[in-house]
């Protein structure tokens, strides 16, 4: 089989690496990639929102399978376009891939069909929001409607912050359109876990359970970011709580969205909030979480073609999905200033120490090669260092023995992920 992946991030390395995996793949692409993708694929200088040339590309190479890795080419329509081709794509078209695209959208739904969230309203005029914020309970959470690369939320601790993040997001439109709408949401205290799971448009299953690090420093401290680093499991994700949201969450969504005329096939990613009422969702993803996919995907004994025609073909029914019982850890390696303002292109020491190392790997997320053929850095988060391990404490320790065999000026990292694990 010939496989297209669309993204250049760390998930889509991931998802390039998992897919070289299977027996049935001969020839990878992925557009456009990055310096680490390239290692494995033939990165293709096509954007991730180029869908015509995309699709022109999928059918000259005769490509039997494209995986979307990123959320907004699939909230843009991509799996639709691909489809009316003859195409074979794996992802939720757009009238399902809204469930991320919209929160408002995913906020009534929720509530329509009785699923745990948090209670919250929806503004479109500004004047109004600021209005409600004089009566509301502080903190409070304020979430851009649409796509804002993970960080269209703010949490305001008092009226003023709140008026402020109103003008951000509804009038100085920082997040962009994303910011046309915005829900005002009641702040939920607990643990975060995220649930990856894989639907063909009847029924779930999920993945092993994941918590991301959101902060840019240690201890939870200053910006929110894409993700600073995941580990997989988490020990707060008991039997009994995904029992829970088995029942109340996970297939009722999917329900749902069927029942709406949206039926969803690809992957639901779960941001739930374990308070003390109960699991409630956080936020839904359309996609595969990044970093959620570099530990997760290191665990899943499937073959991840199978699994993504299952979905495909509405046979998932058929799989059973297994995960290996080590544990794994990802830490992100930045670019000091990130998720702000930051420096590009310091070339990157140390990479070759990974080959061949079983249970450790290097999941490139912004790096590209200069004019030299050096790999340098291209983004904010540039690598994710990945390890295995017997159980969460030894692949943290692997994780950041890892991180010291590589550098590059303007290096930073948190020191803290999967500290959560020494309290469980």
């Amino acid at each position: 089989m010939k496989i297209l992946i669309i993204g250049s991030g760390g998930r889509e390395h991931a998802l390039a690496w998992k897919a070289a995996q299977s027996p049935k793949v001969d020839k990878i692409y992925c557009a456009p990639g990055n310096a680490g993708i390239a290692e494995i694929a033939e990165c293709v200088p096509i954007g991730a929102m180029e869908f015509d040339r995309l699709v022109g590309f999928a059918k000259e190479h005769a490509i039997d399978l494209t995986i979307v890795g990123m959320d907004d080419p699939l909230v843009g329509g991509i799996v639709d376009v691909f489809e009316a081709e003859g195409l074979r794509v794996f992802g939720p078209r757009k009238n399902a891939a809204i469930l991320e695209g919209s929160k408002a959208f995913s906020k009534d739904l929720m509530k329509k069909y009785g699923i745990p969230t948090a209670d919250y309203r929806t503004f479109s005029d500004p004047q109004d929001a600021l209005a409600y914020l004089k009566t509301a309970k502080y903190p409070i959470v304020l979430k851009a409607d649409g796509l804002a690369l993970g960080k269209g939320v703010l949490i305001c601790e008092d009226e003023a912050a709140a008026d402020a993040g109103v003008k951000q997001i509804m009038q100085d439109k920082k997040f962009g359109s994303a910011g046309n709408k915005m829900v005002i949401e009641e702040f939920m205290t607990g643990r975060e876990v995220s649930v990856l799971s894989f639907v063909d448009g009847k029924i779930v299953k999920t993945m092993a359970s994941a918590q991301d690090h959101k902060r840019a420093k240690d201890g939870d401290q200053g910006l929110n970011t894409g993700g600073m680093g995941n580990f997989s499991p988490t020990p707060f994700y008991t039997k009994e709580i995904d029992e829970f949201c088995q029942k109340h969450i996970f297939q009722p969504t999917v329900d749902a969205m069927a029942k709406e005329g949206r039926p969803f096939k690809g992957v639901i990613f779960f941001g739930l909030m374990l308070t003390k009422d109960g699991p409630k969702v956080l936020e839904y993803n359309a996609r595969f979480g990044d970093p959620e996919a570099q530990v997760v995907l290191p665990r899943m004994e499937n073959d991840l073609i199978d699994v993504c025609e299952a979905c495909i073909d509405g046979t998932l029914d058929q799989i059973d999905l297994k995960f290996r019982n080590d544990a794994c850890v990802c830490v992100v390696l930045a670019s000091d200033g990130y998720p702000v303002s930051y420096q590009k292109g310091y070339p990157i020491r140390g990479l070759e120490n990974f080959k061949d190392k079983d249970g450790y790997y290097v999941f490139h997320a912004g790096t590209a090669f200069n004019e030299n053929g050096e790999v340098v850095t291209n983004g904010g988060r540039v690598l994710g260092v990945t390890a295995l391990g017997k159980d969460l404490k030894q692949a943290r320790a692997n994780a950041y023995k890892a991180v010291d065999w590589i550098d590059f000026d303007n290096k930073y990292y948190r020191h803290d992920i999967g500290k959560a694990i020494d309290e469980a």
